[in-house]
């Protein structure tokens, strides 16, 4: 599977040459992939350097003046570093922009703490004029972007490292709408993001001991989708949801307030719910913060048994 990062730059290409209102600004990162667009939509393709607050600020000048932008660069200083911006360039005045970042999570692991951001979706669930995307694949991030990019709103797309595997049909992808991975009665895990792999790898493993799973894998995290969420609890009364997001505002708290007049017997939560001190591979500190698949399985079983 290739990298999300490069779809996204091939992504920019294929739109901006269709449409010259398109304009992409990136923190000093990403140049490479990106010289095809660079050289082919001239005067649609600024290195801002590293300085996000100021690049949010000129992105909300573009809107105003009618054109498209783009901002690319890592989650930790384009969402954390530059949040005031964010809120009073776009939020207050309701302007439209598409923030694509990378290195969310802990998937910049190994240059520690400085590059984590898990705190991202929740701060970018505060403004309502707002939808939030964590595509897990090639296809997932075309058609999202495809079908979002020229609205009035603010498009935050958050790109994952790592693939979770699975190819989606087009029609199963679309804006605020989850997708049900695996039928099942014991269980709903929800789950967003490269996660799903993890999901997927112990999937064998649940149907021998004949635990079988209702499996939601959720890219449109604003807006969320419900209606499926609640079907599949009225059905199974348990609920797992495993995210690399903060245990605040993110998914878990999604399901909850979605299913709060629903009977669930049993509800857990697998996030990050403290500050990530540890290096490592994304795979130690999945494996640190119980995140890793042993630990999703034993959940799982104190859950259903």
């Amino acid at each position: 599977m290739r990298k999300l990062r490069n779809v996204f730059a091939e992504t920019m290409l294929r739109v901006g040459l269709k449409d010259k209102d398109l304009v992409v600004m990136v923190g000093d990162i990403s140049h490479g992939i990106l010289q095809p667009f660079a050289k082919n939509c001239k005067n649609q393709y600024y290195n801002m350097g590293i300085c996000e607050p100021s690049i949010m600020g000129m992105a909300s000048g573009l809107s105003m003046s009618g054109m498209t932008p783009v901002v690319h660069t890592i989650s930790p200083f384009l969402i954390e570093r530059s949040y005031e911006q964010i809120k009073l360039d776009f939020g207050y005045q309701k302007l439209g922009v598409n923030i694509v970042t990378v290195g969310g999570s802990f998937d910049y692991s190994k240059l520690g703490c400085s590059h984590h951001c898990y705190t991202d979706i929740s701060l970018m669930s505060h403004f309502k004029n707002c939808k939030i995307f964590i595509p897990g694949s090639e296809k997932e991030f075309t058609k999202l972007f495809a079908e979002n990019y020229k609205k009035n709103q603010i498009n935050y797309f958050r790109l994952p490292d790592r693939d979770h595997g699975l190819t989606f049909k087009a029609k199963q992808i679309k804006t605020g709408k989850a997708i049900k991975i695996n039928d099942g009665a014991n269980i709903t895990i929800a789950v967003t993001g490269y996660l799903l792999k993890h999901v997927l790898d112990i999937l064998p493993i649940l149907n021998k001991k004949n635990i079988f799973a209702d499996v939601l894998y959720f890219n449109s995290i604003k807006p969320f989708d419900k209606i499926l969420l609640r079907k599949s609890l009225k059905k199974t009364k348990n609920l797992l949801t495993i995210e690399d997001l903060s245990a605040h505002d993110g998914l878990y708290s999604l399901c909850i307030k979605s299913a709060f007049d629903i009977n669930i017997k049993r509800a857990k939560q697998l996030a990050v719910d403290d500050f990530i001190h540890q290096y490592g591979s994304y795979e130690d500190i999945c494996k640190n913060i119980n995140l890793d698949k042993d630990s999703i399985f034993r959940e799982i079983l104190k859950i259903v048994k």
